[in-house]
């Protein structure tokens, strides 16, 4: 049985690492909502314009590419500007997504057995949940997500915790999930953990 899957969860709790091993070991096809969001705001792209216009050129960097840290910091901290931003780029890699779908869908038979992993880190706050068949999220505790991100970003403590926590909870997230993908240990227990949802007994439908 083949299926699409969507991969969600929190930052730093090891989404990426998740979909890299279903690509290497179950040969899934993998289309990533963060690599889309950066191909949206491409130079010479409609929405990069309207970033500019509006809030200056500032936001590009030398290059004409936009400067993504200054642009995180600041819908970070403004909830009303992120909400444009994410109402531009949203719906664009929702196109895209469903682009991706269709056309695993329309495989040519000899790939028929491949999975389809769709990587979206705000699958639920986008509502992108009919895209997939079926939801993993993968979870730490908050301990090991704090010291992940501090240690992947180089973040202090407070900039570490406000990001986490402007977020959707990981428990809201679980709570929604159809399959918890665990990762608190080390990658050989995250393995077991993917290996064992991979399972045809665990396998939805």
């Amino acid at each position: 049985m083949t299926r699409v899957i969507g991969v969600t969860g929190g930052i730093a709790t090891g989404k990426t690492t998740v979909t890299q091993y279903l690509e290497a070991t179950y040969e899934c096809l993998i289309l990533d909502a963060d690599h889309l969001a950066r191909a949206a705001v491409q130079p010479g792209g409609e929405i990069l314009d309207a970033i500019v216009r509006r809030y200056g050129l500032t936001m590009l960097r030398p290059d004409g590419a936009l400067d993504r840290e200054r642009m995180g910091m600041l819908v970070f901290d403004q909830a009303r500007e992120r909400r444009w931003l994410e109402g531009m780029i949203h719906p664009w890699v929702r196109d895209r997504l469903e682009e991706g779908v269709q056309e695993w869908r329309d495989r040519p038979s000899h790939l028929s057995q491949q999975s389809l992993v769709l990587s979206i880190p705000l699958l639920f706050e986008a509502q992108l949940e009919d895209l997939v068949d079926e939801i993993w999220v993968v979870a730490c505790s908050g301990e090991v997500q704090l010291r992940r991100l501090m240690e992947r970003d180089r973040r202090g403590e407070t900039d570490a915790k406000n990001r986490i926590s402007a977020q959707m909870s990981l428990d809201k997230k679980c709570d929604r999930a159809d399959i918890v993908i665990h990762n608190n240990g080390d990658l050989q227990s995250l393995w077991q953990g993917i290996d064992s949802a991979w399972q045809p007994h665990n396998m939805l439908g």
